[in-house]
């Protein structure tokens, strides 16, 4: 059983949270965030952080760890995890890692390649280019550089794109180049439980409604706290969290009220349609119906049976 990680992967508002919770009070789990924007303190509504009753039960590693001033990477997440999974495992209990960022999901059980460190300069020319030019015009520069990186990378997937085009002007090379190199195996098997629902207009339904209710929390006042605060600017990798850049526009006067509402709402579906991607190409895992109420007892029937027998090689089990 101590060699077992469970993997809770989804798309934005599916339920991942209130699952996690729930299993919790079911297994001996202690969960870790994978999500690249809960990691800041001060950011608790844009990002749909735990309630303080979700926290009280279900206490979170890695959210509220950094400063918005600061970063946090993918070979960053990796280090901490691995430590943070064998000190749950030494007080006897089991990671649940549970989030909706699947660059860090890929990196933890696929491994990561030797890429140079981000060089902040360069960054900061390339996303004023993307600025000018537009993204779309960065992915076709990409496709010129880089190809087989270029076709596997949406073109919204600015993230991606901004970090292929920095590793080639930094190197030379192009990071299909690195991504190719032989990667460090993980000691731990993970069990996946991939969210997926059926009905794509219930995520979207769930997305607007809960953008709703971060507005009544006080979205608005959230961000003018935390540019008063930290000064950030908009290249950093916090204003660049789905629903923080729409916010920075309208603040600055670039978009009106409605404008922002529906841009938020917009790029939140985006992210969500990115994240089913990944999703749909896992190697492995469960895949269950978030829309469907019957998949959490479906997910803890799995789980009891993983942890009956820790040893036994379960088949992947496509319900969605």
């Amino acid at each position: 059983m101590l060699d077992n990680v469970f993997c809770l992967l989804g798309p934005t508002a599916s339920g991942k949270t209130a699952l996690a919770v729930e299993l919790v009070s079911h297994f001996p789990f202690e969960i870790i965030s994978v999500d690249s924007a809960m990691i800041y303190r001060g950011m608790d509504i844009g990002t749909a952080k735990p309630s303080q009753a979700e926290l009280a039960v279900a206490p979170h590693h890695l959210i509220d760890i950094l400063d918005p001033s600061q970063s946090f990477s993918a070979a960053q997440f990796c280090e901490e995890t691995m430590r943070l999974c064998s000190v749950i495992f030494n007080r006897g209990k089991i990671p649940l890692l549970v989030g909706g960022t699947m660059m860090y999901f890929k990196a933890l059980q696929q491994g990561l390649s030797t890429l140079p460190e981000a060089d902040v300069n360069l960054r900061t020319q390339l996303i004023e280019q993307a600025t000018l030019l537009g993204w779309a015009a960065m992915h076709e520069k990409l496709m010129h550089i880089d190809p087989q990186s270029a076709n596997k990378i949406h073109p919204n997937d600015t993230q991606r794109i901004q970090r292929a085009l920095e590793v080639f002007y930094l190197t030379g090379k192009p990071v299909s180049i690195f991504l190719s190199e032989q990667k460090r195996e993980s000691p731990y098997t993970y069990n996946n439980f991939l969210l997926f629902p059926n009905d794509r207009r219930w995520l979207h339904a769930r997305i607007a409604a809960r953008f709703e209710i971060m507005l009544q929390q006080g979205f608005i006042n959230e961000v003018e706290v935390l540019l008063q605060k930290w000064q950030l600017p908009l290249t950093s990798p916090a204003m660049r969290c789905v629903g923080y850049r729409q916010a920075y526009d309208y603040l600055a006067g670039i978009n009106d009220y409605t404008s922002f509402c529906n841009k938020s709402i917009a790029a939140t579906r985006q992210l969500a349609k990115r994240q089913l991607t990944w999703l749909r190409h896992w190697p492995q895992g469960h895949v269950y119906a978030c829309d469907d109420t019957n998949a959490k007892s479906q997910i803890m029937a799995i789980i009891g049976e993983i942890l009956d027998n820790p040893r036994k090689q379960l088949q992947p089990l496509f319900l969605g």
